[in-house]
């Protein structure tokens, strides 16, 4: 039997790379989401529903693993408690019904510089999300934490972001040692480096930054 694995989040920019080389890997891959997506194929299984119909699906789908790429921005959302919901409450929310259906393996999308200490509501919201998911029991954890994402197709415009994406060539030459966590992600090498993750079956919570990205990715 192929392995199943369940994706929030697969129609954002990591998201439908992870699933689209997942599904060529052979994978049985289910999406879940709120709205249909433009991902389709005879090898991906999309479930749209509300979020609160999510628990359910996740429980007939029984996956061996589930993978959240959920992630919205502040001005998105709207406002905190907003983007809160989707970054930090639906995440764990998916997290605990995928492993109430039996999944022990656990791949999550967060953020370089996440801390609870940070001053950065951004930073202190995906730490908060992270340490809820190390509670919850999984047999393997894997926490992606890269930096500004850059590459792949996005759904929508940011400002900010396609400044800091603009400028990231020159930014990233600043960035050695140290440092190196901080230099631009090339988003298809996280979606490579989820694909990698996919396979292992080793027990326990790992953290993954540039470095074990790229080393992923290969």
């Amino acid at each position: 039997m192929n392995q199943r694995i369940v994706i929030a989040g697969g129609s954002g920019l990591v998201g439908k790379q992870a699933a689209a080389l997942l599904a060529r890997s052979g994978f049985e891959v289910h999406l879940v989401s709120r709205r249909p997506s433009a991902l389709l194929t005879q090898e991906l299984q999309e479930h749209v529903a509300p979020t609160a119909d999510w628990p359910a699906i996740v429980a007939s789908i029984k996956p061996d693993t589930a993978i959240s790429c959920l992630g919205t921005t502040i001005r998105k959302a709207g406002s905190r408690d907003a983007f809160r919901a989707v970054d930090h409450d639906l995440v764990l929310a998916f997290a605990e019904a995928s492993h109430s259906a039996g999944g022990r393996h656990f791949i999550t999308v967060s953020s370089v510089g996440a801390m609870p200490a940070s001053s950065n509501f951004y930073l202190k919201t995906k730490s908060e999300m992270e340490q809820g998911l190390r509670k919850i029991g999984f047999g393997r954890l894997d926490i992606m934490r890269p930096s500004l994402l850059t590459g792949g197709q996005r759904d929508e415009r940011r400002p900010g972001e396609a400044i800091g994406i603009l400028l990231s060539p020159i930014m990233d030459l600043l960035m050695f040692g140290p440092m190196q966590k901080f230099a631009s992600t090339p988003s298809g090498k996280v979606a490579k480096a989820i694909a990698a993750l996919a396979r292992e079956s080793g027990d326990g919570i790992f953290i993954h930054e540039n470095e074990s990205i790229n080393a992923l990715a290969g």
